[in-house]
């Protein structure tokens, strides 16, 4: 059967109007009443987090970053190549790309669908978006601290150096601090706990592995690490309040909590799934 008149204009003059409709509601002002509120909440659970796991990257530099060195596998062990492909999993690179690919889906699917199945995919297009900017605003900020930080991974210049620093050094040797995995893990993983608070547990399992492996791999020292986790949940912490403020996906409390708005289930978005490939 032959396609109406016009059918491929009005697609794609949809495909435009999502789009413009899905960054406009980004940028737009915040019009939250709570919004205050949430900020404060949320400066005083940044300056806790910031306090407790400052002091724990001090520690850790001057108590276990040596030492823990000696405890790890000779790097390039080829028994570790599981690990290898483990810690591929918090690259933000890769994740990034999934999600934007995820995020183009819902882009092209959603002008060829009308009514309560278009409303639903756009619901998850909101999330898509609010994971996707929870994850790089946060790998942003820890590439710019690696440049001015400059810390030298283990056993560069030779030796176990915990202090070696070269500070707008720019090269991969010296982009230990913090660590890139563990600031994407622990992003993805407060952004996905954030909208499905169900999934908290096994996402906690995932960053606490991708953390692991770059000790395993001798890539960063456990202070790298830490520091990684807490850019991570910062910046995506941020970016939820960002959403919140502006009514996506996200609602604030009286008391400044912020709480996931009910999203698609996975039965309705099944339904969206067959009514885009039904004929």
């Amino acid at each position: 059967m032959s396609a109406p008149a016009g059918s491929s204009a009005n697609y794609f003059s949809d495909l435009v109007a999502v789009t413009r409709r899905s960054i406009a509601q980004l940028v737009r002002s915040p019009s939250h009443s709570r919004r205050a509120d949430a900020a404060r909440r949320s400066a005083r659970h940044v300056l806790q987090l910031t306090a407790i796991l400052g002091a724990a990257i001090i520690a850790l530099m001057y108590l276990l970053d040596a030492t823990e060195i000696g405890w790890m596998p000779k790097r390039g062990t080829p028994s570790l190549w599981p690990i290898r492909i483990l810690t591929e999993f918090g690259k933000s690179a890769y994740v990034m790309w999934v999600l934007a690919g995820l995020l183009l889906a819902v882009a092209f699917t959603a002008p060829a669908l009308r009514g309560q199945a278009r409303s639903l995919l756009l619901g998850l297009g909101t999330r898509l978006q609010f994971i996707f900017f929870a994850v790089m605003v946060p790998a942003l900020v820890g590439d710019f601290l690696k440049w001015v930080v400059g810390r030298g991974r283990p056993f560069v210049g030779g030796e176990g150096n915990v202090f070696n620093f070269r500070h707008f050094g720019g090269s991969e040797a010296f982009a230990s601090f913090p660590s890139g995995h563990a600031n994407t893990a622990f992003a993805l993983a407060f952004a996905v706990s954030a909208l499905w608070p169900q999934a908290r547990p096994w996402m906690l399992v995932y960053a606490v592995a991708i953390a692991f492996s770059r000790l395993v791999l001798l890539a960063h020292h456990p202070s790298d690490v830490v520091a990684g986790a807490l850019v991570g949940v910062i910046g995506a912490m941020a970016v939820r309040h960002w959403f919140a403020a502006r009514r996506l996906g996200f609602a604030i409390r009286g008391d400044g909590t912020i709480l996931p708005l009910p999203g698609p289930s996975l039965g309705h978005l099944k339904r969206v799934a067959g009514g885009a490939s039904a004929p």
